[in-house]
């Protein structure tokens, strides 16, 4: 656990077409952010690729590919080189649906996210032999020049 940090806040948006968790990952590149995460994200996306939360790094059927549109209703996580994210996304009868980001986030119409990062620290992944993934290692951003 870490101490109290500075914080920097970006904001962006992205357009039709355009794959959401790529783009957050060049901004997030191109700025030579250290420990970025989502604040706040709404828009809409054309398809979407989940782990649903029963899931395990050994069974890997649990993964859903949605084709059609969705207001995106949060979007919440880490944006380090793996990053990790979850969605809640509603469909044109206000249904919800969420899950673990894959891929494929496609936007729609539009996407607005606002990206924090925590000023001094550095988030990285390591394997975890407990739960079979790559989990969140936080330090020092001075320890891992």
């Amino acid at each position: 656990m870490a101490g109290p940090t500075a914080l920097a806040v970006y904001a962006l948006r992205l357009g039709p077409g355009e794959e959401l968790v790529t783009s957050l990952l060049k901004f997030v590149e191109d700025k030579k952010l250290k420990a970025p995460f989502v604040m706040t994200c709404v828009g809409s996306l054309n398809r979407a690729t989940l782990r649903l939360a029963n899931a395990t790094a050994w069974n890997t059927n649990k993964i859903i590919h949605l084709n059609e549109r969705f207001e995106i209703v949060s979007l919440v996580g880490t944006l380090n080189k793996a990053p990790h994210l979850h969605i809640c996304l509603s469909d044109k009868d206000g249904k919800t649906v969420g899950g673990h980001v894959i891929s494929d986030l496609e936007v729609f119409t539009t996407v607005e996210v606002v990206i924090g990062e925590c000023a001094g620290l550095q988030f990285t992944r390591e394997m975890d032999d407990r739960t079979g993934f790559p989990e969140l290692v936080i330090s020092s951003s001075s320890e891992k020049a």
